[in-house]
C-alpha cells in the first residue's frame, strides 16, 4: 500500500472557525486538535497508551533537548523518535527555536550561524543553525517538522520585533532549503512579528512566497493578555492560507484554545494540561479547582 503524503483538507466551516484534516503516513489528524508535550520524548508520568486513551492524535517533542540527552544517535540507533518512544502516533517537532528565548541567558544569536548555545546541563557549547536544527529533526523522523526561528520576548521595541522577524524570515528560506523535498514529511513555519500587525502580516506574505506545508503563529503566550493574542490572530485569520493547516504555538488554557479556534487555528501544544494534573489541579467550567484543597 502507497504512504500517504502529508496533505490538509477542511472537512466543514462556520465563520472563521472549521473542522479539518491533516494525513500523516502515521494517521490521521482531525481539527482542531491539541498536542500532549512529550519534551524528552516522553510525555511527564503519563504512558503512550495513555495518551491515546485520551483522543490525543498527535504528540509533540523537542528537538533542542533530545539534541542534548539522549541525543540524535541513540534515537537513532532505536530506529527512530516512534520506536524510541513506542508510539504509533504522528510526532511533530519544535525546532529549538523557542529555546532561544527561554534560555537566552546561555545563547547569542548570530545570523549565519544561528543560535550558539551553552548547555543547561552541562555548559558544552554547540550551535543549533536553521540546518542543524532540520538535520536533526530528519534524523529523529518525524512527521511534521519545524522551521528554525527566534521567538522574542514581549516588548513594545519595535525596531526589535521587527529585526527578529527579519531574522526569522531568513532561517525560514534556509530550513526549506535543507529539508528538500519529501512529500511524507510536513514542514512548518512560524509567523513572528509580535503584537504588530503590519509586521505579522509582512512575516506572513514572506512566507507564503516561500511556501511551507502549515503554517504556525509563535511569539505569543509569553506574556501578553489573552485579547491582546486574540487580536493577533484577527489579523491574520483573512490573509493566511486556508488549504494549509494552522498552529498557534504554546497554548494553552482552555479559554484560550476556544476563542483560538474561533479564528481558525487547527492544533495547540502546551505543557499546561499534563503540568496540571501533575500538581492536582483541575480546569472546570466553574473554573480552576485545586484537587489537593481538603474540600
Amino acid at each position: 500500500m502507497a504512504l500517504k503524503n502529508f496533505a490538509f483538507k477542511i472537512l466543514k466551516t462556520d465563520k472563521f472557525a472549521w473542522c479539518g484534516l491533516i494525513e500523516t503516513i502515521r494517521g490521521n489528524i482531525t481539527t482542531p486538535a491539541f498536542m500532549p508535550v512529550g519534551t524528552q520524548a516522553t510525555v511527564k508520568a503519563t504512558f503512550v497508551d495513555d495518551i491515546i486513551k485520551t483522543g490525543s492524535q498527535i504528540i509533540l517533542a523537542n528537538t533542542y533537548h533530545l539534541m542534548l540527552r539522549p541525543g540524535l544517535e541513540r534515537v537513532k540507533s532505536a530506529g527512530g523518535l516512534h520506536k524510541f518512544m513506542n508510539c504509533s502516533l504522528p510526532i511533530l517537532t519544535d525546532s529549538g527555536g523557542f529555546q532561544v528565548m527561554s534560555l537566552s541567558k546561555l545563547n547569542t544569536i548570530d545570523r549565519e550561524k544561528g543560535a550558539i548555545f551553552n548547555s543547561h546541563i552541562d555548559g558544552k557549547k554547540f550551535i543549533l543553525s536553521p540546518e542543524e536544527s532540520i538535520r536533526i529533526q530528519k534524523g529523529l523522523n518525524s512527521d511534521i517538522v519545524m522551521v528554525m526561528d527566534e521567538c522574542p520576548k514581549k516588548t513594545d521595541d519595535y525596531k526589535l520585533i521587527k529585526k527578529s522577524m527579519e531574522l526569522s524570515i531568513y532561517w525560514a528560506l534556509r530550513s526549506k532549503n535543507q529539508i528538500g523535498t519529501n512529500p511524507h514529511k510536513g514542514l512548518v513555519c512560524i509567523v513572528q512579528g509580535g503584537l504588530f500587525d503590519d509586521l505579522r502580516q509582512k512575516s506572513l506574505n514572506s512566507l507564503k512566497e516561500i511556501g511551507f506545508d502549515g503554517y504556525a503563529i509563535g511569539g505569543l503566550a509569553v506574556g501578553e493578555s489573552q485579547l491582546e493574542m486574540f487580536k493577533v490572530l484577527d489579523g491574520l485569520k483573512n490573509i493566511m492560507p486556508k488549504d494549509k493547516p494552522r498552529y498557534l504555538m504554546g497554548v494553552g488554557t482552555p479559554s484560550d484554545i476556544l476563542g483560538a479556534v474561533k479564528w481558525g487555528i487547527d492544533i495547540f501544544d502546551c505543557v499546561l494540561p499534563t503540568r496540571s494534573g501533575r500538581t492536582g489541579l483541575a480546569f472546570t467550567w466553574q473554573g480552576r479547582l485545586n484537587l489537593r484543597n481538603a474540600k
